[in-house]
């Protein structure tokens, strides 16, 4: 049996690391402390002030799991820290004084990531953002996972 070497998954992480490595120097050659995965959660946290882990997942559109696990690096690298919430199982999360010091840099530097990804959608021969776009509703409407069952009902 012979697998294609450049799968879409082998793709798709060679994608992000080639992103998120020069989105996290980028950041780190302004002077900022902070990795591409955290701004989606400040984001949320700029949009609906102190809010839970479970309520940043759902505005974000990623797992609880993996929420919590940037509000924990966040929380360790003293960017946000960690509130009781109205129950003993919520935790509200809410952003540090020295977080809140770094939004006009971190906007500054949102901005060049946006000009560069429009200039990257601009040289590509389909935009890179509308093929994400359409491949993030395609599977919110059928998942990957029955796309791979019915493939392998199809092989049997």
């Amino acid at each position: 049996m012979s697998f294609p070497s450049a799968t879409l998954g082998t793709l798709l992480r060679s994608l992000i690391d080639l992103l998120d490595g020069d989105v996290e120097a980028a950041y780190a050659a302004a002077g900022l402390a902070w990795r591409p995965r955290y701004t989606p959660v400040l984001r949320a946290l700029m949009r609906s002030g102190p809010i839970s882990i479970k309520a940043i997942a759902v505005e974000i559109g990623v797992s609880h799991s993996a929420a919590s696990q940037t509000v924990s690096q966040m929380v360790r690298e003293g960017l946000v820290t960690l509130k009781p919430g109205a129950d003993a199982r919520e935790r509200i999360v809410v952003p540090t004084s020295a977080t809140i010091a770094m939004i006009p840099a971190l906007e500054r530097q949102q901005a060049a990531t946006n000009a560069a990804a429009c200039e990257l959608d601009e040289e590509l021969s389909v935009p890179l953002s509308k093929i994400l776009a359409e491949a993030i509703s395609a599977l919110r409407e059928r998942s990957f996972g029955a796309r791979i069952a019915d493939a392998a009902k199809a092989q049997a």
